[in-house]
């Protein structure tokens, strides 16, 4: 049941949001929660849960209200979340498709023309689920059986199937007064982001870009393959996401890694590295179940935007790698257009060879959730530069 005390919050917490409405949901909420430290837990969950379910049901909450004639308003959204069965409400003949999934309308039709009906149906129900919660475990500090060990008769936990240092939260907890994590033996990274980390396959001794780095996620997470030994550079636009990158860095121990922020500093990495990682921005469709804003905040030209932007940043990646060098291009995307079409754009291009075959994920229930990785060589465009040179030195 949702106090008094409950729906206040939820509704201050709304009337916050609207005056900064580009302010992403989770870090906005988070925020507020610490402002309102008298909350206690009970009530951050049922409060953290409410608010998410009017984001993510928000177009069918909207079409009750405007078809019973009830001005649209966040108190008028939570009376009516509160007072109706959200089965029932699907059941309405006066809904239209979109509608019933809780999906803006414009970017419901973009999912089936993209994904196909089925397939965007699936992705929209997986999306009003629960977010399962992942941690991935420092392996420069400690072990996932260690980590697991000390856990399991504390919490619901369980060992991820497919990366082999994560675990798997079923209760929802506040990780970071956790003393595991004030040592840097764990990060929270879905199971999925992990697997696409492992992609950028170093050992001691490489160099590597982390060209679209942010808080540095993916980058702890291929930092112990390295033993310390080497060089990690991190590169971001968005320098507010290199500082939160360095606490982060010497929380987990990891030495041998710097933080890039100037033009200068990136000119002297080119054609040195062995390895570049390119997570770029995306339209982050894999990841919507945590991030229900961003679906509203889609628009018919952003997705072209962003294909041209993705291309953008894999043209500058590739001056960075040495003849030998590997570049990992990801996305948290489930979308063609943003990964496999992609791949297709790159090879033809700029030359380049995929290695293997790409990394995929579509998110569901209780599971990860979706990303994209591929691997590419310089290969071929060194095979045709030695076999032109060969050619002109017989012309000769």
């Amino acid at each position: 049941m949702l106090s008094p005390f409950r729906k206040n919050h939820i509704l201050w917490f709304f009337e916050n949001w609207e005056e900064y409405p580009q302010s992403p949901l989770d870090k906005t909420l988070n925020l507020y929660l610490r402002k309102n430290s008298s909350i206690g837990s009970k009530d951050r969950l049922l409060i953290s849960n409410t608010i998410y379910a009017i984001i993510k049901w928000k177009s069918l909450i909207d079409a009750y209200l405007t078809h019973q004639g009830t001005p649209i308003s966040y108190p008028h959204r939570l009376d009516f979340w509160i007072n109706h069965s959200l089965n029932d409400i699907r059941k309405a003949p006066f809904l239209k498709e979109h509608e019933k999934f809780g999906f803006p309308e414009d970017l419901f039709n973009q999912l089936k023309q993209s994904l196909g009906a089925e397939k965007a149906i699936e992705l929209c129900e997986v999306t009003q689920t629960r977010a399962p919660i992942f941690v991935r475990t420092n392996l420069h500090k400690t072990t996932r059986e260690s980590l697991f060990h000390g856990w399991k008769d504390r919490y619901q936990v369980s060992l991820c199937e497919e990366s082999n240092s994560g675990i798997l939260f079923h209760e929802k907890i506040n990780f970071f007064t956790l003393p595991e994590f004030t040592k840097g033996l764990f990060e929270v990274q879905d199971e999925a982001s992990q697997l696409v980390s492992n992609l950028v396959d170093v050992k001691p001794g490489d160099e590597v870009l982390d060209y679209c780095a942010g808080a540095g996620g993916k980058s702890l997470s291929f930092a112990p393959k390295m033993k310390g030994k080497g060089q990690i550079f991190l590169y971001d636009l968005r320098h507010h996401a290199l500082l939160a990158a360095k606490k982060r860095l010497k929380r987990c121990g990891v030495q041998n890694a710097q933080i890039v922020t100037e033009e200068k500093g990136l000119n002297r990495l080119k054609g040195r590295m062995d390895w570049v990682l390119l997570d770029v921005p995306c339209t982050g469709s894999g990841t919507w179940r945590r991030k229900p804003d961003q679906r509203w905040r889609y628009t018919t030209d952003m997705l072209q935007r962003l294909v041209q932007e993705q291309r953008q940043i894999f043209e500058k990646g590739l001056q960075f790698l040495s003849p030998q060098g590997r570049i990992v291009y990801s996305t948290c995307s489930v979308l063609p257009e943003e990964n496999e079409k992609q791949i297709e754009y790159f090879c033809q291009k700029f030359g380049c060879t995929l290695e293997g075959a790409p990394l995929t994920s579509f998110p569901q229930e209780g599971k990860m959730d979706g990303f994209f990785g591929a691997t590419f060589s310089l290969a071929k465009i060194k095979e045709n530069r030695d076999n032109a040179h060969h050619a002109k030195e017989t012309h000769h």
